[in-house]
């Protein structure tokens, strides 16, 4: 049955299932009805015999707790109950009387029955089959007193009624009831259709909808989302899947379309560059050396901007799990690449041990891109200076000495390959906060850049903390600073940014 299913589309899984359902339901029904009416019927003929044999058994006999039946009372139970048999039951099966008409057999003794003899009480219902009919039968244990004597002699009553109407009518019910569910489970074949049909229909405009998604790339699809069911949350959820689609590409094209005017300028530049240096042979010196220098620096250009290129364009890809790691020499780490790259400027450092729940080469990256960005700006000589601090959130702030960021520009720092009119002549791609603030972001924290009243460009970065112990230098656990590597405590002019 169940691979007979599995064989099946969904809609005539979903109606088999309706309609077993269904048919279960009225099949169940069904029985109840005729157990109900059943017992019921026969509790009436129970009840019947049980008081006929009330009326004439006497309870003042003295059968050892048995009741007593005078048998000159045969008579007038016959008289007063004319369609019913009574019959005396004696020790090994034995019936000295029985009201049946002479020459037919006597009604059925059963080992229940001759339990009862000599019994010093009780009694139970049977059904047996006698002459062609069904007979309901209440025996009960009693002592037959013999009219004019006084001798008491063990036996047991049966009284019988023909129940033969009654099985009649119950089997007229069985019939309508067999009837009625093979009715209701026709019906409900045909419910489980429709019900299948107008279940899966939204199913089906959503598997139209990603066909035709599939077929022509359109993500502007869309299916009707009304109602507040499950299939309508799924019509949404499906709706909002394209849109979240429509914008990543969208997204990927305009990256597409602002690396390659990026990539433009120093394609150009150094194809002219080379043109040159290929074309005139004996270019005097300092004029190679100039060209090869403006190439070499086009080439650096070109290598960081397709590095950042990348790095975003891996945005949607899956990254590993953040781990738990020291905070403390990511930012380390990334100070040491940062005074390779710019021997002129001193980097002014202090460090708050502690850890961050991270990964560490993406964090360390977005660390590299400020410090980077802070030593182009600023002067030789110059001083960037960075402050790791922990509190209820880690703070992460980089102030350098250049001229700071004009008022028309900072709302637009994060955009991509967005240059401020003053750093067109410099180096750069216009990438490097693009990929801070969604490093920054991706690890639960924010990013904010500001020109203080001081000069210069503080870049703010704030990241969550992690509740678990820190291992100090020494090996031990501590959640406080280090003062043998942080004499001053972070002290000084820095503190009032």
């Amino acid at each position: 049955m169940t691979t007979w299913l599995r064989r099946r589309s969904f809609r005539a899984r979903l109606g088999a299932l309706v309609a077993a359902a269904v048919g279960v339901a009225v099949a169940l029904a069904a029985l109840a009805s005729y157990l109900a009416v059943h017992h019921q019927l026969y509790s009436q003929v129970d009840s019947s015999l049980q008081n006929e044999a009330a009326a004439e058994l006497s309870p003042q006999g003295a059968g050892g707790g048995a009741e007593v039946f005078q048998l000159h009372a045969i008579e007038a139970f016959l008289h007063r109950y004319n369609d019913s048999v009574l019959q005396l039951v004696e020790q090994n099966g034995v019936v000295p009387y029985s009201s049946v008409d002479p020459g037919s057999p006597n009604l059925p003794v059963t080992a229940g029955d001759e339990a009862l003899v000599g019994a010093s009480g009780g009694s139970y219902f049977h059904t047996v089959s006698y002459e062609g009919q069904s007979y309901r039968v209440f025996t009960v244990a009693a002592t037959v007193q013999v009219a004019g004597t006084n001798a008491d002699t063990p036996a047991a009553i049966q009284i019988a009624q023909p129940i033969t109407d009654i099985d009649r009518t119950l089997g007229d019910l069985r019939l309508i009831l067999w009837i009625t569910t093979l009715a209701g489970i026709g019906i409900a074949v045909g419910l489980g259709y429709l019900v299948g049909r107008a279940t899966i229909r939204p199913v089906e405009r959503l598997t139209a909808a990603a066909e035709h998604v599939a077929a022509t790339q359109d993500l502007d699809a869309t299916i009707d989302e009304q109602g507040d069911d499950e299939l309508a949350r799924l019509a949404r959820s499906f709706n909002a899947m394209l849109r979240a689609l429509a914008a990543s590409r969208q997204q990927q094209a305009q990256l597409i379309s602002d690396a390659g005017h990026e990539l433009r300028t120093p394609l150009t530049s150094l194809r002219t560059n080379i043109e040159v240096l290929l074309r005139i042979k004996d270019l005097p010196d300092p004029d190679r050396a100039e060209l090869l220098a403006d190439v070499h620096a086009q080439l650096e250009e070109m290598t960081t901007l397709v590095g950042d290129v990348v790095e975003l364009a891996r945005e949607d890809e899956g990254q590993a799990e953040p781990i738990e790691v020291r905070l403390d020499p990511i930012v380390e780490h990334a100070v040491e690449r940062a005074r390779r790259r710019a021997p002129a400027v001193t980097f002014d450092v202090r460090l708050t041990p502690g850890s961050v729940r991270a990964q560490p080469a993406l964090l360390e990256r977005a660390v590299l891109n400020v410090l980077d960005n802070a030593a182009k700006w600023s002067p030789p000589g110059g001083t960037v200076r960075i402050q790791l601090q922990r509190g209820d959130i880690w703070t992460l702030d980089v102030l350098d000495q250049g001229p700071g960021i004009a008022p028309d520009d900072l709302p637009h720092v994060f955009e991509r390959f967005y240059r401020a009119e003053a750093a067109r002549s410099l180096p750069g791609s216009g990438l490097g906060l693009a990929i801070v603030q969604r490093v920054v972001a991706g690890h639960g924290g924010t990013v904010t850049v500001t020109s203080p009243p001081g000069g210069g460009t503080l870049v703010h970065i704030e990241l969550p903390t992690v509740t678990e112990h820190e291992p100090n230098p020494e090996g031990g656990l501590s959640d406080k600073p280090d003062p043998a590597r942080h004499p001053e405590q972070l002290s000084g002019a820095f503190q009032q940014l």
